[in-house]
């Protein structure tokens, strides 16, 4: 909803409203309804106010409450309003119109340090306390809205984004190593593990989950919230299952329609964005609004080289979706023209720093520039569903079923199993076989292993000793995570922070620099709380996978793509027939890139020179899934970034 703004002068001195300034100046590049700022002393607020919600239009912000001596600035969007209401015991007269940050700061007179974990929403925010003398902030517990922050000797400057803080003086651009080397290191779309750190020596980043308290000259930066695993609900029929889980998500969606303008969703051909736009249209009818759609089609001239159960034009599931649910504006996007190379220096821009997710760069932000066009303030996405709303993995599913000797549900369910995904049974308990006993797969493995190649350089990597920081995540030396299974996996996403990082880093400057809001219901802690407290048999049962939103979907979605199980959506599949057009120039950069001795220090150049050659066999549009033209598309991201520090 806004950018954010504060510099606290440890030295005490009177300038901070000057450096302050800098920072607001520098967040001028936004859209923006009202900039506004507050100083005292040795600290300024300041924040440049993008109105959202209706109780954002006109508020203050940063807001002064000098009975209780504290002043806040706050990006946030608090969707647990009611709940908070009641436990505050806010006036019934004050409710309505009350913008988000003064009920946080109600939250924190009440709670002190503990107050965002009351909050559900996506938030970062700075209080100064007057009477303690003490400087608060937080970032909510995925890191929804981005809070990066320099300090040294005299003072500490925190902002939304990174380039503001670097223009204050005594920074500058100084190569944060240790975060490169993770960058490289990691073979999966996480940037780094380390999720207080920046690319940036000087700029470090309150992490997700995490609060910061400056007082005197003591500096607490600590864990206020995390998931517990070891919760379960329990009901007494699988219908219950069903309607507390629409109960729960009703409200994540309904919640986060709070717009006085447009409502827009993301929308695939797959069950999570059609589950948020069943619910969140069923809402909207209410209030005489209609939902906007936006969707990602390839070029006409694309043709289709993925495999049976692939699927990259997804528009027949759109569309069966948007018929089937009616209120829907909807707009069909190839975005001709645009790919993925052309993006790179405007993605950094956005990001400030390297990133990972090229492949889809040029249709996630033209689906905001579409949004923004079409007057959209909130646009909600699914981007957690997997492992919230929508999990549930037949095949470590039954693999438990087996090593528990669990015979007749086991054969009951894979009989129907291979019904449902058109596959024989013997190749699905040779599924369920492997997945039970990996033994199998080392005495007779069913294809060759493969590892995406590493591309840091071997004694950058020894220089940062990088294998063994990443070990102590759970990542190991091929990059990948080594959990055991999917249930290792969903753990540790939940309870280490930097999974969010990167994703919700790209949210929040996309929704920056579009003047709206990106929000995802199935990311809502209450949505995860109660899908976390779920027995595994209400994800996968009569042999269907992800089966509690298939099954709280019925009627609401078509059954085409409620029970869809043979085929799935594949984004980005075009991203090298995109770039035909371009492909001299890519390949032309990338030999100025290999030949690049400085850049050659952190990448490893046998396996930046073995993948160039995979070039020479020219560019086909099936090359997208080729990891060798993927790493290439990830090292030149990196090495255009880098030239920042020529």
């Amino acid at each position: 909803m806004s950018a954010i703004a504060a510099v606290f002068l440890t030295d005490q001195g009177s300038h901070a409203w000057k450096q302050g300034g800098s920072l607001m100046e520098a967040l001028s590049q936004y859209p923006c309804d009202a900039a506004q700022a507050w100083h005292e002393d040795h600290i300024f607020l300041g924040c440049h106010n993008q109105w959202i919600t209706p109780e954002s239009v006109g508020e203050r912000n940063p807001y002064v409450d000098t009975e209780r001596g504290l002043v806040i600035t706050a990006d946030a969007i608090i969707d647990n309003r009611e709940e908070l209401f009641g436990l505050l015991q806010v006036e019934q007269h004050r409710r309505r119109g009350m913008p988000d940050n003064e009920l946080v700061l109600l939250a924190y007179e009440k709670w002190g340090e503990q107050a965002p974990a009351y909050l559900v929403g996506d938030f970062a925010f700075i209080i100064w306390d007057r009477r303690n003398r003490k400087l608060f902030g937080a970032r909510d517990f995925s890191g929804g809205r981005t809070l990066y922050y320099h300090r040294n000797a005299e003072r500490f400057a925190f902002c939304t984004t990174i380039e503001p803080l670097l223009a204050l003086p005594g920074t500058g651009r100084m190569l944060n190593e240790q975060w490169l080397a993770e960058f490289l290191a990691i073979a999966g779309m996480v940037d780094v593990a380390d999720a207080s750190t920046t690319v940036y020596r000087n700029i470090e980043q309150l992490p997700p989950s995490h609060s910061i308290t400056i007082k005197d000259d003591r500096i607490v930066v600590a864990r206020y919230y995390q998931f517990r695993s070891g919760e379960r609900v329990r009901f007494k029929t699988d219908g219950q299952y069903v309607e507390a889980f629409q109960e729960v998500f009703d409200q994540a969606v309904s919640s986060r329609l709070r717009t006085h303008r447009h409502v827009g969703a993301q929308l695939s051909g797959g069950l999570d964005s059609g589950s948020i736009v069943s619910f969140a249209s069923r809402a909207l009818r209410q209030q005489n609004k209609r939902l906007h759609t936006f969707s990602y089609v390839p070029t006409s001239d694309f043709i289709d080289y993925t495999a049976k159960y692939m699927m990259p034009n997804e528009r027949p599931l759109i569309e069966s979706t948007v018929e089937h649910i009616g209120g829907i504006e909807d707009h069909y996007l190839d975005f001709q023209g645009r790919d993925s190379y052309s993006e790179i220096d405007g993605f950094l821009n956005i990001m400030e720093m390297p990133y990972k997710f090229f492949e889809n760069s040029f249709w996630m932000r033209g689906m905001f520039e579409k949004a923004e066009e079409q007057g959209v303030g909130v646009l909600l996405n699914g981007g957690r569903g997997n492992l919230s709303i929508s999990w549930g993995a037949a095949i470590p599913y039954y693999a438990t079923l087996l090593k528990k000797m669990k015979w007749v549900r086991l054969l009951r369910e894979m009989r129907q199993y291979s019904l449902n995904i058109g596959s024989g049974r013997a190749h699905v308990f040779s599924n369920v076989s492997r997945a039970a006993f990996p033994l199998i797969d080392q005495l007779r493995p069913s294809h060759d292993s493969y590892h995406y190649p590493m591309i840091i350089h071997p004694e950058f990597a020894r220089k940062t000793d990088v294998f063994n920081r990443l070990g102590e995540h759970g990542i190991d030396e091929s990059g990948w995570f080594a959990a055991k299974n999917v249930y290792e996996e969903r753990k540790s996403h939940f309870d280490e922070v930097f999974h969010w990082n990167a994703g919700n880093t790209l949210s929040t400057k996309l929704s920056l620099r579009h003047g709206l809001w990106k929000r995802d219901p199935t990311n809502d802690a209450r949505v995860i709380r109660f899908c976390l407290s779920l027995p595994e048999s209400q994800y996968v049962q009569n042999g269907m996978d992800r089966a509690l939103i298939r099954r709280a979907t019925d009627k609401l979605l078509p059954d085409q793509v409620r029970l869809n199980q043979r085929t799935h959506g594949v984004q980005g599949a075009d991203w090298v027939h995109r770039m035909l057009p371009r492909w001299q120039a890519f390949k032309d950069e990338l030999r100025q890139m290999s030949e690049d001795r400085l850049f050659m220090e952190f990448v490893d150049g046998k396996v930046i020179r073995s993948a160039l050659s995979r070039l020479e066999e020219g560019a086909q549009p099936r090359h997208a899934v080729d990891p060798n033209y993927r790493l290439l598309m990830r090292s030149l991201i990196v090495f255009r970034f880098l030239k920042k520090f020529n």
